[in-house]
């Protein structure tokens, strides 16, 4: 192995210690951008969650995306094959070298407001599944620009390599929330009864237990729902659509 490829793997190693450390994402991310730009050589990287969410991306060099040129981005994406490729493609590491010419890539309307200010003459971009966000499906988007010499096929191979990873780690950082428990029988009927308006006590009499027995069933159904007064709980209930004979009593 030539010295290159070893410092390429050290480079490379390095990244997988971290993800293999990693305890959350908060932490991770903003340690794990340089430790990108070293294993695939680059000028600046931009980390984007997308999952229907508020996230902003993240870069190095830091603030790298003004608002004008987010704004820019957001207005000329759609015509840019490079990001078709990672928000609705595969999302395999791909150069934008590999998918139209130089000549292309300068006709953009987003080269001039969005690349070039930045350098990115160069850019090799990927995404892939990364666990959950607000309880949906998440993506995360990369890409690394240079403003010089092109990404080399052992460029592509390593981001293959740590995309992987990646996504991995991310799933494990960001798993999907449980689904809720399924609330007993008796829960059911005092859950129906609340949803109706009755109090504690009027469901106490109807289902012929104590109050504090309805005070427990409804701590326990609460958890299950995952909400945290009668109100949510109702509502959460009636939106369920989840209906269980109730037995009226006297």
């Amino acid at each position: 192995m030539s010295a290159a490829a070893e410092a390429g793997l050290r480079r490379i190693l390095a990244v997988v210690d971290l993800l293999i450390d990693a305890v959350d994402e908060e932490t991770l991310v903003p340690a794990l951008l340089p430790l990108l730009l070293g294993a695939v050589p680059g000028d600046s990287i931009i980390w984007s969650p997308r999952a229907g969410t508020a996230d902003r991306p993240l870069t190095l060099p830091a603030g790298l995306l003004t608002p004008d040129v987010q704004a820019a981005f957001a207005r000329d994406a759609a015509s840019d094959s490079l990001v078709t490729h990672t928000t609705l493609g595969s999302g395999t590491p791909m150069r934008r070298s590999t998918l139209q010419t130089r000549a292309e890539f300068h006709a953009l309307a987003a080269y001039a407001e969005v690349y070039r200010p930045f350098g990115a003459e160069q850019q090799l971009a990927m995404s892939f599944p990364a666990g959950y966000a607000a309880g949906r499906p998440r993506k995360v988007c990369v890409a690394i620009s240079r403003n010089g010499s092109d990404f080399s096929d052992d460029d592509v191979a390593a981001a293959a390599l740590l995309r992987t990873r990646l996504s991995r780690v991310l799933h494990r950082l960001a798993p999907p929330a449980p689904p809720p428990s399924l609330v007993t029988r008796r829960e059911s009927a005092v859950l129906a009864l609340l949803a109706r308006g009755l109090t504690n006590q009027q469901i106490a009499r109807r289902l012929d237990i104590s109050p504090r027995t309805v005070d427990k069933h409804l701590e326990h159904a609460y958890a299950k729902l995952r909400v945290s007064s009668r109100v949510e709980a109702a509502n959460a209930w009636l939106t369920r659509g989840e209906r269980t004979a109730v037995p009226l009593g006297p």
